[in-house]
């Protein structure tokens, strides 16, 4: 039950944080509009500052996991029961949706004077500034790959976790480095799909979005590229870290 309350409570508030700031910067009458670089810079900065938040709180309970990439990359490696997997899925889903209510609740007044039905969806959810499948697959894919892949070389693998209860997960490194790293990938390789790099915070908003009165599309026939993607980056940046002897 600890694993589920701090993962949902971490994610929740990595995502109140992380969407509020896009909706901060693109939704009409807030104090932070914008454009361009420089709204980028705000965002992929705040989102950083999101992670660190979540890891924060949910670091010494859960291990702060706050993405299914995470979870099962480390059940791959061994250092996550398959026992503990459920808890840690349903925190990080539900927290995702609650982060996205807040976020709703929080700028109802903004949504209801903004037409642009896309920049209203972007503080839910990613879609690509160029819709190509391909593309945008590989770009999902490599920007959690670099997640994970650094992520373990961070964690130190090679020292074996025997306790199936460990708490294993991003609050094992710390806040800050996982904050920078995020913060990295968004300014890097995120202008092109939004990076979401983790299914629950797309998928987790998506839904709760299907179901607010915005009559915005969830824009679902994406949806499966921001879920799918960033699982087969972590699994191998998994492979690659035990092909080059570093677990």
């Amino acid at each position: 039950m600890e694993i589920f309350i701090y993962e949902l409570l971490g994610t929740g508030l990595m995502i109140m944080l992380g969407n509020g700031v896009v909706a901060a910067c693109c939704l009409e009458g807030t104090k932070c509009g914008g454009s361009g670089a420089a709204q980028w810079l705000v965002i992929t900065t705040a989102w950083g500052f999101a992670v660190f938040v979540g890891v924060v709180v949910a670091g010494p309970h859960s291990g702060a996991h706050l993405n299914p990439v995470v979870t099962l990359s480390l059940v791959l490696l061994g250092k996550v029961s398959l026992q503990a997997v459920p808890a840690y899925l349903a925190g990080e889903f539900l927290g995702a949706m609650l982060g996205a209510l807040l976020v709703y609740t929080i700028y109802c007044e903004h949504f209801k004077i903004t037409a642009d039905a896309g920049l209203k969806r972007a503080c839910f959810c990613t879609e690509p500034a160029i819709r190509n499948p391909i593309s945008n697959f590989i770009s999902e894919l490599m920007g959690a790959f670099v997640l994970i892949f650094v992520i373990l070389h961070f964690s130190n693998p090679s020292i074996h976790i025997q306790d199936p209860s460990a708490k294993i997960g991003l609050g094992s490194l710390g806040a800050l480095p996982v904050a920078l790293l995020v913060w990295a990938i968004g300014l890097s390789l995120g202008s092109t799909t939004g990076y979401a790099i983790n299914p629950a915070r797309d998928m987790g908003p998506r839904l709760v979005l299907a179901f607010l009165p915005l009559k915005v599309s969830p824009d679902f026939a994406y949806s499966w590229i921001p879920f799918i993607a960033p699982l087969v980056g972590g699994a191998l940046a998994v492979g690659l870290s035990v092909w080059v002897g570093f677990n």
